[in-house]
């Protein structure tokens, strides 16, 4: 009978690994410049999850731990900082954080700390312009979504305690001089899809 228990209960343990391998390991049979309507999916959907927890998920949660007049503040200020925020990440802060131009390994410069200009104002982000196994301008957005909730999770240890232009102020000069380069610094290439499927920068975060 114990045997019985032992062989189920291994069984279940396969079973079980072999489902977390296949959603968690990335997949190293498709090539890289092979687009893949799963991870597009995916990496859509999780876009949009995201997006909706800046606006209006952490808004709400903001909105609940201040008083009733600061309330529509940190509604404005959370709204606010999701359109600058994506307005930068569409000039620069793209660019500098995942353009790999001029990088080469072991060597320093400017390049080593930060990403190129090729990509300002998403130059040569097309339709068909893969990153991995999904579209560039999907990567853009998803990127995107997590630039903008890191600092909006910054707006919370001040809130009530900062005007609304200078919040503005500074997240925008914190995401520009420390989330860029930390992306930077995280790993740019599609070499780092082989190793971490669904770049979402958490560590970054």
């Amino acid at each position: 009978m114990q045997g019985q228990r032992e062989s189920f209960v291994s069984k279940r343990v396969v079973w079980w690994s072999s489902l977390w391998s296949l959603v968690c390991l990335p997949t190293v049979a498709l090539a890289a410049d092979e687009l893949n309507t799963g991870d597009t999916a995916w990496v859509l959907m999780s876009t949009a999850l995201v997006l909706f927890m800046m606006i209006p998920g952490l808004a709400m949660f903001y909105a609940g731990l201040v008083r009733r007049r600061n309330v529509l503040s940190l509604y404005m200020q959370c709204f606010a900082l999701t359109a600058i925020i994506s307005v930068l990440w569409t000039v620069y802060g793209y660019s500098l954080a995942f353009d790999s131009t001029g990088m080469q390994a072991g060597a320093g410069g400017l390049h080593a700390f930060i990403g190129g200009s090729s990509r300002f104002f998403l130059s040569g982000v097309v339709g068909d312009t893969l990153r991995s196994t999904i579209p560039e301008s999907l990567f853009f957005v998803f990127q995107m979504t997590f630039a903008i909730i890191t600092p909006g999770l910054i707006i919370g240890a001040f809130a009530e305690r900062m005007k609304f232009s200078a919040i503005l102020l500074f997240c925008a000069l914190w995401v520009t001089f420390a989330y860029l380069p930390f992306v930077t610094w995280y790993g740019v290439g599609p070499e780092h899809f082989s190793r971490i499927w669904g770049y979402s920068t958490s560590r970054v975060v």
